[in-house]
């Protein structure tokens, strides 16, 4: 990295690991953090870049002038060739939106929050990455204490995700969530190291 320049931080986890936990101590340290999630949430609502072109390839989950993602998934559970469809409509919108955060955002380090960050290959346009994990039995025990949550959607959930195994040998940085103070020392070493390693 170049003084002055802005460091992409990839932050990652499977479900259950504590990743959005340990978004907020970034955020409660000064970092913006983009939210992948969050960004789907904005291009599926009234009026999001989404609601048109996925109402070309599936009208009835826009019925309400907004994208219905209870209808998407229902239709990917009937048709699995429809998941593919859909994301070549919602990963460039995605992208795109990823791109103006990082544009905007006047900050030295810059946080991408993005649950598949492995698995879409998505890490190749960070400057290094931050693997939030835990053991499986917390990991288990945190997933299906979520309100109607089961064994089998979990199973479905895991079926998607890379192995944390893998995702520990690909990732530059691993924290283990066992406690929040361990957490947000983490966070606050982490972010101190970045800003070394720029100001070199």
């Amino acid at each position: 990295m170049t003084v002055g320049s802005q460091f992409r931080l990839g932050l990652t986890g499977s479900i259950g690991m504590g990743k959005s936990t340990t978004a907020g101590f970034f955020r409660a340290a000064g970092i913006p953090v983009w939210d992948a999630d969050a960004s789907v949430h904005r291009l599926y609502e009234t009026g999001g870049p989404a609601v048109a072109p996925v109402r070309a390839i599936c009208p009835e989950a826009t019925a309400q002038g907004y994208v219905d993602r209870s209808i998407l998934k229902d239709r990917i559970a009937s048709d699995p060739s429809f998941l593919s469809r859909l994301e070549g409509i919602v990963h460039p919108l995605v992208a795109a939106d990823r791109a103006e955060y990082a544009a905007s955002a006047a900050s030295d380090i810059v946080v991408f929050d993005i649950p598949l960050l492995f698995e879409k290959g998505t890490e190749a346009e960070m400057d290094a990455t931050v693997l939030v994990t835990a053991p499986a039995s917390l990991q288990r025990q945190r997933v299906l204490a979520r309100p109607g949550m089961t064994e089998a959607q979990f199973t479905a959930i895991l079926s998607r995700q890379m192995p944390d195994a893998e995702k520990r040998a690909r990732a530059t940085h691993v924290v283990e969530t066992l406690s929040l103070d361990s957490v947000s020392a983490y966070v606050q070493a982490l972010i101190a190291y970045i800003r070394m390693l720029r100001d070199a």
